[in-house]
């Protein structure tokens, strides 16, 4: 007996004996958590007893076995927490229902991690790491055990780690249960260290049959045998009863079946529809042209189905009656979508006609036997004898129904319906919801998921039960789904509709009757003695087992234990097993089976073709051999095993053998899992947090830095001797008379020639300017020579683009008397003027007339610039020098105009070059003002500020403290411009087609008006320079820029040949590649990423393709995309310190600095980084929208997008590719570290191997396919093996075409790319990729096939791809006769995968020749799109039509059954146009229904009288104003407003009044959450609003007014003060309603403008009551 007991058993592990549970009792178990959780006594004996020992309770069904497992967890787990020990604890469960429903009470009444483990998480791809990640965070894992076995097998894991293993059901441990294969192969197999066992079953013996008391106490032993356990019962029964009440046993009888004529009748009547639509199936097989195994397979699974179906009418009418065979077969007739589904292969529709008019003729067979009110035979009041006399219910079924009514209309009551077959369940319960005496109750059924056809899925059987559970369900039928395990609380009856076949059936179900006064019904067959006996048995076998299990001998145990042990022992030292001595992962004989499945699983394979191995018996005398044939991308194909005394054994050993020879061949890992590519790291550096966006996405932005210019630098700035220098001219030309001085730039270091020698064309506003920089030699300079130089470079940058006055310690100073370093050693180079040469034979001469000016003008300011306070008035009012005349001038009869540092004649005064002695501007003398003088009255037009001064010399004099010589002299006009610009951006014909040249007399630009200043002459000081000189000084920036761009270019590529000599690649390309479309520039990388996309992927391809000659074409792919992909070549990219190259944002002119020159935009570095190169580390690592990409500070830190790293990397590949060649590019991935060397010597292999292929049988068909082609094999096995599909397999062909598709796919690629570059160097590249993307594609390739009849030659072994092939090719030739569209006809994959093979065959041929390739494949593909026969997707034309013109296209898809339907509504201005479209997929649906939609607005006529234009922002022209204020407006409104806004009204609808008793539910208004009032906030409330009511987006009109004096702009928050300001006003059109235009208020910028008038049009749109806004 259990408890009496105390006897030491050896075999057994108790608590005390492992450390973990040292000094630890029941008392320390925390059972606060939840008071319910109070165990009771036996619960406690048991639990003490599975201290000691391993432990099977056996427990009624409901008596707590889970809670003294949770009290052993609590216990286990509280003792390894306190002695720090890391120890895992795993419950088992065999269902996954179990797993869900232990995991959730465990979870609830234990602190400890747990988690819940099954095959819907993907499991079976974890890898090792995964699962130690797991199993160190975790205290227990709740599994099944097929997931533990599998681990255990795969090493991932080891019971050494696992201290307590929870077996939930373990009877199951029997015959080849995951139980039993975890016990026998793993844990018997330890000799220490083995976990605690404690197993839990209401039932230990499950075989079926009577059950004596041996019999039991053998199962009993074997069980304890194999969990190493020992069964144990509590003897306490009264407190067992007590907690768990036993159900009363109710016996309900009904009569045999009696013989019905009619009911004979009938069923020879369907036996004859059988044979009959059986006859046309097999007439159907025979007439099919081609016998394909797949269209045989089919048609015997139709048959098989059939005939099932058939056995199920047959049964129910026996059993149920005629009324559920009824209901059965319209059971038949819906499950039939799925038959459908699975003879989707079939080769014709005619089979599942058949099938289908067999049901339907059984259906009415059926009901025509049947009276017309057959609904309303069990209704109220029916004549149970009569219906059961006719047959339309069994006499069983009448007596399910009376138990049902005895529980009246209590819709309380619960009661569990057990039944034998699915279709019982399913039937009765249509027949009990149609009862109309049952109404008052809730019905359902529930099904396990392990059939195919009438699976429930595992998502309804959980809303089943829980809503049994709540009492929503009253009646639930079921199979033995629930018997066991499944917590259904409350039950109330349990019914036996079917008898259990097992003890463990019966007990189980009768466990489920748990409640107070329960019954459990069965209901038995009156005079059935069969029956009678059967059940007998069952209790009587109930009453052995349960007193042998309370009566164990814990001595016999122990020996019986044993005998076992070693008898197991023995045997598995026999057993075929092969052991991976790196990991210890194992496969035995009957697992290599599956494991040898799963393998195959992995291979790629298609609709037509499942990767499968195939089994061949051979008897050779009396014993078996297998014969192993694996698909033909299988590492290896064929293998013999040894000879056997069954078929099974042979099949086992030759897996077993091949599963050995996959891992030594690494198509298994060591872990015995098929070798798979793991995806690369989301982050590209160790360092780097972990985000949503990995590295390389577009989301991601990184810091990083800037590289320094080796080219700039100089260390000749403090040189005693004078320096050497090379020479570079800078001319300018230019179509109109102005004329340009040339410039020499000087420089320390030689530039490369494709640099030093360039044109760069600058765009003004009305002309262009063409530059050209060419080397000039050497010139030395002495230092004299070198110092001023660099003070006129000091002077005319600083005095024309920054400041020669700074505020020092808030003081003003001259910036040449301050401390501040101008010349950085980094960035050191002269820029000087040269003169102006006539017929000199000197090629240039620097102007240093010019240069001394410039330094005489500097002296001048440091001795007598008004600087400081100290100087007293009068001395302030003498500072003028002593002048000299005029040279050449009559000063009595010439007007005289007194400057600062000297005296000119007033007729000479234009162009003069002038800087101003109290702000150090440089400005050009227009002319002199007549009529004005410094006595004139102030303009506040002027540059000076808008205050009240009486005169220019009062303003002089209040502002800076200058009192004026000579106030009478006229006023000079100056012309003003002291901002650089970007005049590398021809702006006027942004959005143009790529590489188009402007024409100088073309039309230009509105010119903007000039600015001018009015001076007077004495504050100016005149520089000897030409006018031409400053003229040159507003380009300099722009082309020196350039300079700086190729300079930097050209020092990448330096980088890059340290690697690779002899080849020279365009500096000008390599700019290209590291310029990004937010430059702004006429180039881009964007083209050579394309191109350099497509490169990268064919090398990678020939080099995986050639270097893994066994991989199959999954393999190569997964390696292909982890090798190409953008966090890969990010982190390749970043390797080689590339970002620091990126240029990433336009040229900012007023942040250039010459050397020299001091920054007035100084943008200090706010990253707290110190040195010009950024870590590469997670805090320098963003997704933050509010981020700005591209902006540099002051010590070049900028922060780029993820994804412009890895575009730059394929750009520069395209760029090498361009201008080197496949060589060059190779070369340039060898300096990124990519290992894609093509050896001669494996492609000389790679031939070998294909040489081999025997193709003698179709060496005509093969001749034929040559001609077609235009090219003769050398190795004709390369074109079998191209045109092989995998369907071969069943003729024994051990190739197929996947690898060689793999290699063309990429060969076609660059093929198609390359000659796209080429061929259309002018188009921009969003076309460049559009025309890509519809010439490599499958639909493209198939076409090509189809044109050339290249399908005829395909080799294959499918009736469905014959089917689909030809169905294709029917509508590619229907489609040649009439205007029919193929753009929404999806074709056949296999046919563009033939095209591909085909390509890669001929580059193995040919030796990698691409241009032979080319050679045959441009005439093949011919012809090739261009931009004008180019079609879009008939969904994207039709949604960047939408976005266009502002319509919002809305989208519905549904999927019934094998098809989808999709919706496209569209809501125009007055009308709705909605479309539908079908298809296989979301895709080609959606296609359709555009290309309809798109047909029906061409008809309309909209599509060409809405261009895109007409919904763009409305351009702006000057208007002249009466007040002095400049008016921009828009032209061609008439539109006129109040002061603040104005409403007009087409077409009012219903919607636009006003609505008594507003209810924004009740009339369904939209309702929108508080308004953003930020930038941009009000714009995104009504866009959102309008795509939510399918609205067109609103449109806006803006009207610009300029002052010369500030004006004050906006209102509170709002209110600026400014120059320019911005009102918009705005129109929405609310279809077939009201057409609604109001007007924002002014403000400061226009898109705030925007915001304002977007806020107002919503503000009326509350007040019309057409919205709802809710308050903040």
């Amino acid at each position: 007996m259990g408890s009496s007991q105390n006897v030491k058993n050896p075999l057994k592990r108790s608590f005390e004996s492992m450390n973990s549970m040292a000094g630890i009792t029941s008392e320390a178990m925390d059972v606060d958590k939840n008071q319910s959780l109070m165990p009771t006594s036996y619960q406690v004996e048991i639990f003490e007893v599975a201290k000691r020992r391993n432990t099977i309770a056996v427990l009624n069904s409901g008596a707590g076995k889970t809670m003294i497992a949770v009290m052993m967890i609590k216990e286990l787990g509280q003792s390894l927490r306190l002695n720090g020990e890391k120890k895992l604890i795993i419950f088992l469960a065999p269902s996954v229902r179990l797993v869900h429903q232990q995991y959730e009470v465990i979870k609830c009444h234990t602190e400890l991690e747990v988690e819940e483990l099954f095959g819907a998480k993907g499991i079976d791809d974890w890898h090792k790491e995964t699962w130690e990640k797991a199993i160190n965070a975790h205290d227990v894992l709740v599994m099944t055990p097929q997931i533990l076995l599998d681990a255990l097998r795969k090493a991932f894991m080891s019971l050494d780690v696992v201290c307590l293993m929870i077996l939930d059901e373990c009877h199951h441990a029997t015959g080849n249960h995951p139980y039993t294969k975890i016990m026998k192969d793993f844990y018997h197999d330890k000799f220490r260290n083995k976990p605690k066992i404690f197993g839990m079953t209401a039932s230990p013996v499950i075989r079926k049959g009577v059950t004596s008391t041996i019999v039991s106490g053998w199962q009993i032993s074997e069980l304890e045998s194999l969990l190493d356990s020992q069964i144990y019962a509590t003897e306490n029964r009264a407190e067992l009863e007590e907690s768990v009440p036993s159900a009363k046993d109710v016996r309900r009888f009904y009569d045999p079946p009696s013989s019905n004529l009619e009911l004979e009748a009938l069923k020879a009547e369907i036996e004859r529809l059988r044979e009959k639509f059986d006859a046309a199936l097999l007439d159907l097989q025979c007439s099919l042209p081609c016998q394909y195994k797949d269209i045989n397979d089919k048609t015997v699974m139709l048959q098989e189905r059939l005939s099932c179906d058939y056995a199920t009418i047959l049964w129910c009418l026996d059993n149920l009656g005629l009324i559920c065979a009824y209901e059965a077969i319209k059971i038949c007739i819906e499950t039939a979508s799925n038959v459908k589904e699975e003879c989707e292969a079939f080769s014709s529709e005619k089979a599942l006609l058949q099938y289908n008019y067999f049901l339907e003729e059984v259906l009415s067979t059926i009901l025509k036997s049947l009276p017309q009110d057959h609904e309303k035979l069990l209704g109220v009041g029916y004549n149970s004898s009569a219906t059961i006399c006719r047959g339309y219910v069994s006499s069983k079924v009448c007596e399910l129904l009376e138990i049902f009514r005895s529980f009246g209309k209590d819709t309380k009551v619960s009661c569990l319906i057990f039944v034998e077959r699915t279709i019982t369940a399913k039937v009765l319960e249509q027949l009990i919801k149609r009862t109309a005496c049952l109404s008052h109750f809730g019905v359902s059924y529930m099904t396990g998921n392990n059939s195919l056809v009438d699976a429930l899925a595992p998502k309804a059987q959980k809303e089943t039960l829980e809503s049994f559970r709540v009492g929503e369900v009253n009646l639930l039928f079921s199979t033995d789904v629930i018997e066991e395990g499944i917590h259904v609380p409350d039950c109330m009856f349990v019914v036996r509709f079917d008898l259990p076949k097992t003890v463990h059936s019966y007990v189980q179900s009768r466990g489920r009757a748990c409640q107070l006064g329960s019954q459990f019904i069965v209901m038995l067959e009156r005079g059935n003695i069969r029956q009678m006996d059967d059940l007998f048995n069952l209790i009587r076998s109930e009453f052995s087992m349960n007193n042998t299990a309370v009566s164990r001998d814990p001595d016999a145990c122990v020996k019986k234990s044993c005998l076992l042990k070693e008898k197991d022992t023995y045997l598995m030292k026999e057993k075929n097993i092969y052991v991976v001595e790196a990991t210890g992962a194992s496969v035995a004989a009957d697992s290599s089976v599956s494991l040898l499945q799963r393998y195959c699983d992995k291979l790629p394979g298609d609709k037509y073709f499942t990767p499968k191995p195939m089994y061949q018996y051979l008897l050779v005398g009396q014993s078996y051999q297998c014969q192993l044939t694996l698909p033909p991308t299988a590492a290896f194909q064929t293998m013999t095993g040894p000879l056997c005394r069954n078929t099974l054994l042979s099949k086992q050993l030759v897996c077993l053998e091949a599963c050995k020879k996959l891992h030594q061949m690494g198509a298994l890992s060591d872990h015995l899992l098929p070798t798979s590519e793991k995806p690369s790291q989301s982050s590209s550096h160790p360092n780097c947090k972990a985000l949503a966006s990995g590295a390389g996405t577009t989301k991601r932005k990184e810091l990083h830095g800037t590289t320094r210019i080796r080219a700039l630098s100089g260390t000749w700035g403090d040189k005693l001797d004078g320096f050497g220098f090379y020479v570079y001219k800078i001319d300018f030309s230019c179509k109109t008379e102005q004329l340009y001085s040339s410039f020499v730039l000087l420089l320390e270091s030689k530039l490369d020639d494709d640099v030093g020698n360039i044109e760069v064309d600058l765009y003004l506003i009305s002309k262009f300017v063409k530059s050209t920089v060419s080397a000039c030699g050497q010139i030395h300079l002495d230092t004299e020579q070198v110092a001023k130089a660099k003070c006129f470079q000091e002077l005319f940058f600083n005095g024309l683009f920054g400041k020669l006055f700074i505020k020092l310690s808030g003081e003003r100073k001259l910036l040449f008397q301050t401390q501040e370093t101008l010349w950085d050693p980094s960035n050191m180079y002269l820029l000087l003027p040269v003169e102006l040469l006539i017929n000199c034979s000197e090629p240039w001469r620097i102007n240093w007339g010019g240069i001394e000016s410039c330094v005489s003008v500097v002296e001048f300011f440091k001795k007598h610039a008004w600087i400081s306070a100290e100087r007293s008035e009068s001395n302030r009012k003498n500072m003028l020098v002593h002048r000299p005349d005029p040279d050449g001038s009559d000063a009595e009869s010439t007007i005289i105009i007194h400057l600062a540092n000297t005296s000119i004649s007033l007729n000479n005064l234009k162009d003069i070059v002038v800087v101003a002695i109290h702000t150090g501007r440089i400005y050009s003398i227009m002319a002199a003002v007549d009529n004005t003088s410094a006595e004139s009255p102030f303009d506040a037009n002027s540059d000076a500020e808008p205050s009240s001064y009486s005169s220019y010399a009062d303003y002089f004099n209040k502002k800076y403290g200058i009192v004026l010589v000579h106030p009478q002299q006229p006023l000079l006009l100056l012309k003003q411009s002291h901002s650089s610009h970007n005049l590398l951006v021809d702006f006027r014909n942004e959005g143009t087609s790529r590489g188009k040249k402007f024409d100088g007399d073309s039309r230009m630009a509105v010119e903007k008006p000039r600015c001018y200043a009015h001076m007077p002459p004495e504050l100016l000081d005149s520089i000897d320079v030409s006018h031409d000189v400053l003229r040159s000084f507003y380009l300099l920036p722009s082309i020196l820029y350039r300079l700086e761009s190729l300079m930097l270019a050209s020092q990448l590529r330096e980088e890059i040949a340290l690697n690779s000599q002899n080849i020279h690649i365009a500096s000008s390309l390599i700019l290209e590649a590291l310029t990004t479309v937010k430059c702004n520039e006429s180039f881009s990388m964007e083209r050579l990423e394309l191109l350099g996309d497509s490169v990268l992927k064919y090398v990678m391809s020939c080099y995986l393709f050639l270097k893994h000659p066994k991989k199959h074409e999954g393999q190569l792919s997964a390696q292909r995309s982890r090798a190409v992909c953008n966090s890969t070549l990010h982190k390749l990219g970043t390797d080689c310190k590339l970002q620091n190259y990126i240029r990433d944002s336009p040229f900012e002119p007023r942040r250039w600095t010459a050397p020299g020159q001091h920054s007035i935009w100084p943008n200090h570095c706010e990253h707290g980084v110190d040195t010009i190169e950024v870590p590469l580390d997670g805090k320098f690592i963003t997704e933050d929208t509010k981020v700005v990409v591209g902006k540099c500070c002051d010590r070049g830190h900028r922060w780029i997008g993820s994804k412009t790293i890895s575009d730059c990397v394929e750009a520069l590949i395209g760029a090498y590719y361009v201008d080197g060649g496949l060589g060059a590019a190779i070369e340039l991935m060898k300096w990124l570290r990519i290992d894609a060397e093509l050896e001669p010597a494996l492609v000389d292999e790679a031939i070998k191997v294909a040489s081999l292929h025997s193709y003698d049988p179709k060496a005509k068909d093969i001749g034929i396919l040559e001609m077609k082609l235009g090219y003769e094999f050398r190795v004709k096995g390369l074109l079998l093996e191209a045109i092989t599909h995998a369907t071969e397999q069943e003729q024994d062909a051990s190739f197929c075409y996947q690898r060689l598709e793999f290699l063309g796919d990429s060969v076609l690629d660059i093929l198609i790319t390359r000659h796209l570059y080429q061929t259309h160097s002018d188009i921009d590249p969003g076309e460049l990729t559009d025309l890509r993307s519809a010439s490599v594609n499958n639909d493209s390739f198939a076409l090509a096939a189809v044109r050339q009849k290249l399908h005829l030659h395909l080799q294959h072994c499918s009736g469905f791809l014959e089917d689909q092939i030809s169905a294709y090719a029917k509508t590619v030739s229907d489609s040649c006769n009439s205007t029919k569209s193929l753009q929404v006809t999806k074709a056949p994959k296999v046919l563009g995968d033939l095209v591909e093979s085909i390509a890669g065959a001929i580059l193995i041929d040919t030796k990698l020749n691409l241009d032979e390739v080319w050679r045959i494949f441009k005439l093949l593909l011919s012809p090739i799109v261009t931009p004008d026969k180019l079609e879009l997707p008939p969904l994207r034309e039709l949604i960047e039509w939408c976005d266009s013109v502002g319509y919002f296209l809305k989208q519905i898809c549904t999927t019934k059954g094998d098809l989808v339907k999709a919706e496209l509504i569209l809501q125009l201005e007055d009308n709705q146009l909605v479309k539908e479209g079908c298809g296989p997929n979301r895709k080609i649906a959606k296609g359709q229904a555009a290309l309809l939609l798109l047909k029906d607005l061409e008809e309309r006529g909209i599509l060409s009288k809405r261009p895109k234009e007409e919904k763009e922002y409305v351009s702006c022209t000057s208007l002249p104003s009466s007040d002095g204020i400049c008016c921009l407006k828009n032209e061609g409104t008439d539109l006129k407003f109040n002061e603040k806004q104005k409403i007009i009204q087409v077409n009012p609808g219903p919607e636009s009044g006003d609505p008594q008793g507003f209810d924004s539910d009740r009339l369904n208004i939209p309702v929108l959450p508080p308004i953003d009032m930020k930038k941009g906030g009000p714009r995104s409330s009504l866009f959102a609003l309008c795509k939510r009511l399918q609205w067109p987006m609103p449109t806006f009109h803006t009207t610009e007014r300029k002052s010369r004096s500030q004006m004050v702009i906006g209102e509170g928050s709002e209110q600026r003060t400014g120059f320019n300001s911005f009102e918009s006003d705005i129109t929405l059109i609310i279809p077939n309603s009201a057409t609604i235009v109001v007007k924002g208020d002014q403000r400061a910028d226009k898109k705030s403008s925007f915001d304002s008038a977007a806020l107002t049009m919503l503000y009326e749109l509350q007040q019309q009551k057409r919205i709802v806004i809710r308050a903040q």
